[in-house]
């Protein structure tokens, strides 16, 4: 009969970890049968293995978890996490946390508290004892047993062991070529298949100077050693996935000059994932500026101008999110954005993505300019004529309306249109609640031009 664990009392469980054996097998199968066996095959393994032992750590503490956080007094639940502390600790504000959480939050770049807003004077940690014993009693007397402090601060799978693989793979970033590339592979698989192998990077400011110091250390990096270049710029994506890592990520002082080296000359895959580091570090206002100053812009335009399939959706979604503030609009205009947007989209290529950021960037009043010198009012109309995207006509209907109240020369234009085709007047009645505003709000300017001209 077979034994009974904690994977059986939840379905879902035990169908993940059903399907992590089944891969785990064909995976050591696989290993035996190969003489010439490929290390892939063994990282694969060993990672099949650490989710399989995840899933075990999670459900084997969740039942513990649940009964304690209804039973327990509001004063032992630590306020971020609204589960009973294992290690309280009291902030320099004098609220007290459960000591994994606020480290976490700590790590993340705050510098305040979060149930009072207050700025920390300090950020040490003072083990809150009075509340502690209270726990431990309240426990006591009710039978439960919390796991202990080290079984805790793992609970999301990593073992000490997993740390010093970690580190002793940071270590071999400073070594020969061949180690330097074995280990920066293993870092790209890990960081992409183990969320808990990304959150690693957040707690040593040393770990992405070391993961990047065969980068940093010369241009052959970059020039003779691709794959090397194509690995470590793909962690640093995985990295930035990590949401307690975007802010450490791009505040490192070598990354953003790395990412642009990548976009200018790596390979095609490691332009792309370059591209899709900055759009997922772009996600924070403050990355959106640092960004934005070191000069990423022309790189990602240049790359979006020459037009690879499998980056030009990265790049498009870059300069989307960048360009969402102010400065760095103006910034996309002065690199020339603005020409390879518009011949892209008369070219019919990526005419979603590059419409939203032409509706972003229309807001400046250079754009205003150059687009009604570029062909870009027909080129608009005919998008709302022939497409059957909402969020396409609205964004080109938001276009022209920018276009209509600063640039009376392309009035004729668009009235041209109307008579024509009834264009806009379509889209006042049949667009989405914002398209109907805007296509209104020409509708009657170009009445008013009418009725003034026919009164003089």
């Amino acid at each position: 009969m077979a034994k009974t664990g904690v994977f059986e009392s939840d379905p879902m469980v035990m169908t993940k970890a059903m399907e992590l054996k089944k891969e785990l097998q064909k995976l050591v199968r696989n290993i035996v049968d190969d003489e010439d066996c490929r290390t892939e095959l063994i990282d694969q393994a060993r990672e099949t293995l650490f989710a399989l032992k995840e899933l075990k750590v999670k459900k084997r503490s969740s039942s513990l978890k649940l009964r304690e956080t209804v039973l327990c007094p509001e004063e032992f639940k630590c306020p971020l996490s609204k589960e009973l502390m294992r290690d309280p600790v009291v902030l320099a504000t004098g609220q007290t946390y459960d000591r994994p959480f606020i480290q976490k939050w700590l790590k993340a770049g705050n510098r305040t508290c979060p149930l009072t807003q207050q700025v920390l004077s300090h950020t040490i940690l003072t083990p809150n004892l009075l509340i502690g014993e209270m726990i431990s009693q309240w426990c006591k007397s009710r039978g439960l047993k919390l796991p202990d402090l080290a079984q805790h601060a793992n609970e999301e799978g990593m073992t000490e062991a997993d740390r010093d693989h970690f580190l002793s793979l940071l270590e071999k970033m400073s070594l020969t070529l061949p180690e330097q590339k074995d280990a920066a592979r293993e870092l790209r698989l890990l960081t992409k298949r183990m969320p808990s192998f990304r959150a690693l990077f957040s707690e040593s400011l040393e770990a992405i100077p070391q993961l990047l110091r065969p980068l940093s250390e010369g241009k052959s990096g970059s020039s003779m050693y691709p794959d090397l270049q194509e690995d470590i710029i793909t962690t640093l994506l995985n990295l930035s996935i990590h949401d307690n890592n975007k802010k450490l990520v791009a505040e490192t002082p070598m990354v953003i000059p790395l990412l642009m080296e990548a976009l200018r000359s790596g390979s095609i895959e490691t332009r792309t994932n370059a591209a899709a580091a900055l759009f997922t570090l772009s996600a924070l206002d403050s990355n959106k500026t640092l960004i934005g100053k070191s000069g990423a812009l022309k790189p990602l335009i240049d790359l979006l101008e020459e037009g690879h399939p499998s980056a030009m959706k990265d790049v498009a979604s870059a300069i989307f999110n960048l360009c969402i503030i102010h400065e760095n609009k103006a910034r996309a205009v002065r690199d020339g954005a603005l020409k390879v947007i518009l011949t892209k989209i008369m070219n019919g290529m990526l005419v979603d993505e590059l419409l939203a950021i032409l509706a972003v960037l229309a807001s400046h009043q250079k754009v205003v300019e150059e687009l009604g010198d570029s062909g870009a009012v027909p080129c608009l109309l005919r998008i709302i004529r022939e497409s059957t995207c909402d969020r396409n006509k609205e964004n080109c209907i938001a276009i022209l309306h920018t276009i209509c109240l600063n640039d009376r020369t392309k009035w004729k234009v668009m009235r041209d249109e109307e008579s024509t085709y009834g264009t806009i007047s379509k889209l006042a009645r049949h667009g989405t609640s914002r398209a109907k505003r805007k296509a209104n709000g020409i509708l009657e300017r170009l009445s008013r031009a009418v009725n003034l001209t026919h009164t003089a």
